[in-house]
């Protein structure tokens, strides 16, 4: 006579819904760190006259200097750029961890 192995696969997929779910937790408590860092992080970028302070969760904390428009403007975006490459590149270890392409 043989004896078979009877597997509960409701626990186990139950199991494997709390490890996901713990996996979860875990990247978006590092999602939160990554985001506390980047509003700590401040990015400066003079333009054409104009002086742009932004942090790197891209939020404008100071706009100096000339005060024409379109330099204003010029220089909001080349900051929104260094911002944002900056963000890309502390975020690269997070997704490293998630198997993305390109991490």
């Amino acid at each position: 006579m043989t004896q078979g192995i009877c597997y509960n696969t409701e626990y186990m997929g139950l199991m494997d819904n709390l490890k996901q779910l713990g996996d979860l937790k875990k990247m978006r408590d590092q999602a939160m760190e990554v985001q506390k860092k980047l509003a700590g992080i401040k990015i400066t970028v003079e333009h054409k006259g104009v002086t742009v302070v932004m942090t790197a969760d891209q939020k404008v904390v100071s706009i100096s200097g000339d005060m024409d428009p379109q330099k204003v403007t010029e220089a909001v975006n080349e900051s929104l750029k260094q911002s944002q490459k900056v963000a890309a590149e502390e975020m690269r270890p997070l997704m490293g961890g998630m198997g993305l392409p390109g991490a």
